[in-house]
């Protein structure tokens, strides 16, 4: 019997999707469309079955929704600019382009080779002018409606990258690229984008999000805008005229227990707080100190808080009294106004510090309940609303109406007012880097800054720039770049020399797919209103906030330039999980990657798809298992052989539609019940779930099944062989389409399984039984469920595990093992814990 060759198989079957042009889409009013794409790679080299798993899931639901009759858009594109390439280029005297196109080539080659079904037409490079003049477009777009702005601000600064980075890029104080690098502050003068003027709709519009983004993705998002309601209020400050130092609180109810004023240590009123304090060059000293190491949010909650005193005083504007002005590493100067009001008895960070530095603990809220608290025995603040005491006028008011009233009282008295905050900043845009898309304005000494003309774009990067990586724009120093003509008054100008933010290009790709060689716009408006948005997008969630509130604010700056009907880009996001091997993620830098090319020269693309769908449920994290793809291996090379051992005698015969139960065989009636029963739960899972391990476990049991049944052809009519055996091919198409192909033309047919629409089931023939399961812990006996046959043991352990009676008995235990024994028991054996014993108690 002929064996599965899958190398020849799936160079046949590529060859001819490319002659039929298998994945085109064209607008098509008849059908439904379905967008579905994966987040766009960045062409670093050759890639890993850790990159293989996104692009994978994404091609599984775009061929499944072809089957289903949708119109599928599926395209790919390659965010190619930025810092990697020029490094590189630095490090090794490879010019930017040329590495940047050999990695596009590499990656384009493993991506047709794992043949995932892009519209290849349709292919983009954010390197290439066609895209990045776009860019420039919209920068202009932005700056006339003053979204885009020029000034002098202190930046976060990457000495490693020698290059700002935007809030978003920092992260646990140290560079996004570099984990280990500690970001400095600098002070430079750079481009914005105003995402802030969208901080109210980036919110409102989550709603329409909610139940189709991973809520922790709205969540980190929503943290990241941070809207607070509050107070604003002035402390003046003692014996420094006209000084006053802008608090903001969201409970001022609790003003009369400050025991201090803390400012950031880059708070501009320092230097003249200090001047003539007593001890100036010794606190200037220490205040110096604290400036060198400022802590980042992330940090705030596990740092040690640091301060020192200023030798000045501020005046409570409620009670007049005097409270110390502190300087402290926790205060962030970027956040609300870089100075906070410290009232230990009710706020927990402010409790640490004054318990530190011996400040005053004043108790000013007590519960609702009337029940006492004593400032002098406190453990921890009372940091719930309640009932005001010792709070002058505004004593016995509970909070909610005592915050009313100050903030009228304030407003009336004019040393504060109700305020609207917001964590988020706008976007620096700036880079002082050379590959990026060049930022279109000119500097002209009569006219000041001048956008270039749209009929000059774009404003094309020049090759051959020397790179030094030394902290200014290498365009800095190309005089034939530098030097042009002002496009207003037609007299000497310079151009901009820093670059744009990559995070520019990514904002808006999966519009330019929808029109990718449009040079008269960035996209036409009816093939944006005709894709979007998209149905499906797939990407990591470590872009939770940096690309994925990017591109929301691109789109809705989109649609305030009336090119798109819609507010937001993406109706639904999946976040899936990672690769691991040996314990860590699967990466270059850990040295543990499983090159994707050499698994599809070992096993075959297919067997590589296969296990990267079955070894973990999409969204969890996947352990890199060798006998894992093995097993793949063996089970693709069973069904190859059982089909081809019957594919001669049945490749004329036709397939039976419906079958009468009172003439069908006992064996035909099982073997179309286990047949029906999978197809019901597999199209479940596609639909609904995406528990695509699970159906690949559903047709593994399956084949299973039948080859159990051997021979089919006895008490088995050659119509419902072929019927079952279509079935499983037909299952498999998303998952493995090469050897789908290949079965599918076996079995007599013509022009493509992907063509094929995907099965029917027959619900009286799918119609599941219930059986009961026995449900033991370390080999207890702990519980029983019912469950319906057809399961996969995988979906049989998460019933036992989502029992009410069973999930408290394993909640925060390491689950070393699962054992299933079909249609009769799931034994769950919990991790011993070091030094007792492993019985669950």
């Amino acid at each position: 019997m002929a064996e599965y060759q899958a190398q020849e198989i799936e160079a046949k079957w590529q060859k001819v999707w490319e002659e039929q042009g298998a994945f085109h889409a064209e607008a098509d009013a008849s059908r439904p469309k379905y967008y579905v794409l994966e987040m766009l790679p960045y062409p670093s080299g050759t890639l890993h079955m850790g990159h293989m798993r996104n692009y994978t899931i994404g091609d599984a639901v775009a061929r499944y929704k072809r089957m289903r009759g949708f119109n599928v858009l599926h395209p790919i594109g390659w965010d190619s600019f930025g810092l990697p390439a020029e490094n590189a280029a630095i490090k090794h005297g490879t010019p930017p382009r040329e590495w940047t196109n050999a990695n596009i080539a590499q990656m384009k080659l493993v991506c047709r080779r794992f043949g995932f079904s892009y519209d290849w037409r349709r292919e983009i490079s954010t390197c290439e002018p066609e895209y990045y003049h776009w860019n420039q477009w919209f920068f202009l777009r932005m700056l006339e409606r003053g979204l885009a702005y020029r000034k002098r601000s202190k930046v976060n600064w990457c000495p490693q990258c020698q290059t700002v980075l935007a809030n978003e890029q920092v992260v646990d104080g140290c560079c996004w690229r570099h984990e280990t690098t500690i970001v400095e502050a600098k002070e430079i003068e750079q481009w914005f984008l105003k995402i802030t003027a969208y901080s109210d709709a980036l919110l409102d519009d989550m709603a329409e999000l909610r139940g189709n983004w991973p809520d922790r993705v709205l969540t980190m998002q929503q943290n990241w805008i941070g809207k607070s309601r509050g107070t604003r209020v002035r402390f003046a400050v003692q014996k420094v005229e006209g000084a006053g130092i802008d608090v903001f609180t969201t409970r001022v109810d609790t003003i009369y227990g400050a025991s201090a004023v803390i400012l950031a240590p880059d708070h501009p009123l320092l230097p003249q707080l200090f001047a003539g304090v007593p001890g100036q060059a010794a606190l200037e000293a220490q205040w110096n100190r604290l400036r060198g190491r400022v802590l980042r949010a992330a940090e705030l909650a596990t740092a040690e808080k640091e301060g020192i005193f200023t030798g000045r005083f501020a005046v409570n504007p409620f009670s007049g009294a005097a409270v110390p002005i502190w300087v402290a590493n926790f205060v962030l100067a970027e956040y609300g106004t870089g100075a906070v009001m410290c009232v230990p008895a009710h706020d927990q960070r402010d409790f640490e510090f004054a318990k530190k530095y011996n400040l005053a603990v004043k108790l000013v809220i007590r519960p609702r309940d009337g029940s006492a608290l004593s400032a002098e025995h406190m453990k921890q603040p009372y940091t719930e609303y309640g009932r005001l005491v010792d709070s002058g006028a505004y004593s016995n008011l509970l909070s909610d109406a005592a915050i009313e009233k100050m903030n009228a009282d304030a407003r009336a008295k004019g040393f504060g007012e109700a305020q609207t905050t917001y964590r988020l900043k706008d976007w620096g845009i700036s880079r002082q880097r050379y590959w990026g898309t060049p930022i279109p304005v000119v500097y002209c000494d009569g006219c000041g800054v001048v956008p270039v003309p749209d009929d000059q774009l774009p404003v094309k990067l020049p090759e051959g720039v020397a790179l030094t990586g030394q902290g200014q724009s290498p365009l800095a120093g190309v005089p034939e770049f530098v030097n042009t003509t002002c496009p207003k008054c037609s007299g000497r100008g310079r151009r901009e020399t820093d670059t744009m933010d990559t995070f520019v290009d990514s904002s808006w790709y999966f519009y330019r797919y929808t029109d990718a060689h449009n040079n008269k716009a960035p996209f036409a408006k009816s093939a944006a209103a005709y894709w979007f948005p998209i149905d499906q997008y797939i990407g990591g969630i470590e872009h939770a906030i940096l690309h994925l509130i990017y591109s929301r604010f691109f789109c809705k700056v989109m649609h305030d330039l009336a090119l798109v009907e819609h507010r937001e880009p993406v109706k639904r996001l999946f976040s899936q999980g990672m690769v691991h091997k040996d314990g860590a993620v699967m990466s270059k830098s850990k040295g543990n990657v499983v090159g994707a090319m050499d698994m599809a020269e070992k096993y075959g693309c297919d067997t590589a798809r296969m296990y990267t769908l079955f070894a973990a449920p999409p969204e969890k994290d996947l352990e890199w298992s060798e006998n894992g793809i093995e097993g793949c291996s063996r089970f693709l090379n069973k069904v190859y052989r059982l089909i081809a051992r019957h594919a001669e005698r049945l490749r004329s015969a036709p397939a039976v539609e419906t079958v009468d139960p009172g003439g069908a065989t006992e064996k035909e009636k099982a073997l179309l019940r286990k047949a029906h029963q999978t197809l019901k739960r597999v199209t479940h899972d596609f639909d609904m779930r995406w528990h695509f391990n699970s159906s690949v476990a559903l047709v593994m049991e399956l084949a299973n099944e039948l080859q159990a049944q051997e021979p089919l052809e006895a008490d088995a009519r050659p119509g419902v062989v072929k019927s079952l055996l279509e079935m499983m091919t037909l299952m498999l198409a998303p998952v493995v389409p090469h050897l789908s192909e290949e079965l599918w033309e076996m079995l007599g047919h013509t022009g493509g399984v992907g063509r094929v629409e995907w099965p029917a089931y027959r619900e009286e023939l799918a119609r599941e039984e219930q059986h009961e399961v026995v449900i033991q812990i370390n080999g207890r006996l702990r519980g029983r469920i019912l469950v319906e046959d057809g399961l996969a043991d995988s979906e049989v352990a998460e019933r036992a595990l989502a029992d009410p009676h069973i999930a408290p008995l394993v909640q925060g235990k390491r689950i070393a093992k699962t054992i299933v024994v079909p249609r009769k028991l799931v034994n769950l054996v919990l991790a011993q814990a070091a030094g007792g014993g492993g019985k669950a108690k």
